[in-house]
């Protein structure tokens, strides 16, 4: 066969095999979240799980597109938790949960949780802290196609201290009381610190968390001293750095935040009592605060509920509320990077929308709300090459609401739209 006849051959099969199919969306309005604008009628083109083109108009699909009708809908960039546990949701009994359930009814119940946050319009989330297995399996499951769910950024088990926050064995009996070690997540002192943080790496954990103060529902009475030494702290960051992880910091007190900042962590989880000093050091190094006001404020409701907290709870997440709201009203002020974050697992899992509505009450704008979902999200996990816009070449994760959240924030609670690597997960 001469190199005409080959060529020839090859055009001839080339024009009858069917062209790949596109999706194109209709949006009535486009936030495509780099700009700060809000945009009307566009065409959205997806193409190959990614944004092919985002056109003017509403453009005529070809042969074999998908259509999607999005007209009366504003079409925004998936949105990203910050700060969910997907293994657990709070409930009164939740403290006996660990002498009932074994690691497989975990990790079932957080398939339910799983679906429920992407079908909210989370595309995406960060994981931080389980019982060192669930997340990680989870995540391989999403991302081979056996269940449905975001995208996952995991950390594994948390890291804490004797006693700490997210030691496992708090307010178990003695002869359930064991000493943990680094494996478990427990450190005491720079060594186990580092082995700590190479264990979640072995694990398969994407990034490191630890509590570097008290917390609200650990059943301990302080939930903002410092729990960690700035020694700890600092080989905790230099190891994750080695293995390319980023470090999330669970804080509540203002010293323990203090250390973490200085010690060149990513982001600041909760915030509680942070001062002006500790806002003036974020400012300086870039350290992220993601806020969870959703927590707060749903753990300062149920303590209002008789024999729903122990004893030794309560009146922390009695106090934590007010203050949660009044922090992150003077954050925004304040100027500091923030990325938006749930603590979903505390608060239920598929209200993380609400969040979106405690930020604007506390002084956000839409926009702004909206870009630290994804933006400010994307730019904390390092991914702002290939998500948290909506730009040619990008992956197309697209979530739309009814109507228009710039006017009215609360209709982001009302998700009809939800697509995942350019997979249509709901629709109208």
């Amino acid at each position: 066969m001469t190199f005409r006849l080959v060529v020839a051959v090859l055009v001839l099969i080339a024009s009858v095999l069917p062209l790949e199919a596109r999706t194109i969306i209709h949006a009535g309005w486009l936030i495509n979240s780099h700009d700060g604008k809000l945009h009307s009628g566009i065409s959205l083109v997806i193409d190959g799980g990614k944004v092919a083109s985002i056109e003017q108009g509403f453009v005529a699909g070809g042969e074999g597109d998908s259509v999607i009708d999005l007209k009366d809908c504003t079409v925004t960039p998936g949105w990203m938790d910050m700060h969910t546990h997907l293994m657990s949701e709070f409930h009164a009994k939740v403290y006996s949960d660990k002498f009932f359930m074994n690691e497989a009814d975990y990790a079932l119940r957080s398939t339910v949780y799983a679906k429920r946050t992407l079908m909210a319009g989370f595309t995406t989330v960060r994981d931080l802290g389980d019982n060192g297995v669930n997340s990680v399996s989870l995540k391989k499951a999403i991302d081979n196609g056996w269940i449905v769910g975001p995208r996952i950024f995991t950390a594994g088990k948390s890291l804490a201290t004797t006693g700490g926050h997210a030691d496992p064995t708090n307010g178990l009996k003695g002869d359930f009381r064991r000493d943990g070690g680094p494996v478990e997540g427990v450190v005491n002192g720079p060594d186990e610190a580092r082995k700590a943080v190479r264990q979640r790496y072995k694990d398969g954990a994407d990034l490191i968390k630890l509590t570097a103060t008290g917390g609200i529902l650990s059943l301990a009475a302080n939930g903002q001293n410092p729990q960690f030494s700035q020694d700890e702290l600092q080989v905790i960051v230099d190891t994750a750095k080695d293995y390319g992880m980023t470090v999330a910091v669970h804080a509540h007190g203002t010293e323990g935040m203090k250390r973490a900042v200085l010690a060149g962590v990513d982001s600041i989880e909760h915030g509680t009592y942070m001062t002006d000093e500790v806002m003036q050091l974020m400012k300086e190094r870039g350290t992220y605060l993601v806020p969870t006001i959703s927590a707060g404020i749903w753990v300062a409701g149920k303590s209002q509920e008789e024999g729903y907290f122990p004893d030794i709870v309560r009146p922390k997440a009695a106090a934590i509320g007010p203050v949660a709201r009044q922090m992150f009203a003077r954050a925004v002020k304040g100027g500091i990077k923030i990325a938006f974050g749930t603590d979903s697992g505390v608060s239920p899992h598929g209200e993380n929308a609400q969040e979106f509505q405690w930020m604007v009450e506390g002084g956000m704008s839409p926009m702004q709300a909206i870009q630290c979902a994804t933006l400010e999200a994307a730019r904390l996990l390092k991914i702002d090459d290939r998500l948290g816009t909506l730009e040619p070449g990008k992956i197309a994760d697209v979530v739309a609401v009814k109507g228009n959240p710039i006017e009215d924030i609360t209709v982001t609670r009302d998700v009809v739209f939800v697509m995942k690597d350019g997979v249509v997960y709901r629709q109208p």
